[in-house]
């Protein structure tokens, strides 16, 4: 009859996540979020707050964008956004209301005037659909303005937008389980990358490398709405090579937004 074990010997077995992830740091996360949703719970949404979170998981700096912008008040949000720009922990990130695509497309020229190298779609929060012409608008000018685009969005649909524009975007809510549909939309377009987030299956970053190559990656946690350790341990344990996981950890983000 097998013992039972002693609550001492439970503590010693149970999983340590940073011992798995050893001595990996990451020089830029590109899904960061300050702010908060004004109809759920959720973490502190200061940037004070957030940068903390971020050192706690070893992260340099994060591509910021504001809840405030996607949700409220678009100008203020981003002002709120591009005022974090002095400090080396973040790279601001603007963001568009894609219900008022004559006013996202003025927003978009305001932005790249102030030297914002990215801007964020919220397509779930405001309700809008792959299909809509503001969307496809507002990925055309984004292209023209030569701005990174960040999209949240089931891939599977929001790769159409920016087919043929020459666009470089992030698709942000890639799932392990669409990862085929990324693939094959990559083929014909060299600047579709993903955000690492999602892609949790035990080969999914390796099949990434394999096929596109580990350029296309790049780590995004959503902190603090979602747990930074799972990407992080998730690319520490991967089977990419050291210079692949530098690569995801920062510098394709460093290189696309520079």
């Amino acid at each position: 009859m097998m013992a039972r074990m002693s609550m001492e010997e439970g503590a010693a077995m149970a999983f340590d996540a940073w011992s798995l992830i050893g001595d990996l740091e990451v020089a830029l996360d590109v899904d960061v979020l300050v702010g908060a949703y004004p109809d759920r719970d959720g973490p502190p949404g200061a940037a004070e707050s957030v940068g903390g979170l971020l050192a706690e998981h070893r992260t340099a700096a994060g591509a910021v964008a504001s809840l405030r912008a996607a949700l409220f008040d678009t100008r203020s949000g981003n002002d709120e956004v591009l005022a974090l720009g002095g400090d080396p922990r973040w790279l601001p990130v603007g963001t568009v209301d894609l219900r008022d695509p004559i006013g996202a497309g003025r927003e978009l020229d305001r932005l790249a005037g102030a030297g914002v190298r990215a801007v964020r779609l919220f397509p779930d929060e405001q309700g809008v659909e792959a299909s809509f012409p503001s969307v496809r608008h507002v990925a055309r000018r984004a292209s023209e303005l030569g701005l990174v685009v960040l999209t949240g969005g089931d891939v599977r649909r929001f790769w159409q937008p920016f087919a043929g524009l020459g666009a470089r975007v992030v698709f942000l809510d890639t799932h392990f389980y669409h990862l085929g549909d990324f693939l094959v939309a990559t083929l014909d377009e060299p600047g579709f990358h993903t955000s690492t987030r999602l892609l949790n299956s035990p080969d999914a970053l390796e099949t990434v490398a394999a096929e596109v190559g580990a350029e296309r990656l790049l780590h995004g946690t959503r902190a603090p709405h979602y747990e930074p350790i799972v990407p992080l341990l998730r690319l520490a344990t991967s089977g990419l090579g050291p210079d692949e996981v530098a690569a995801v950890a920062g510098g394709n983000a460093r290189r696309l937004l520079s």
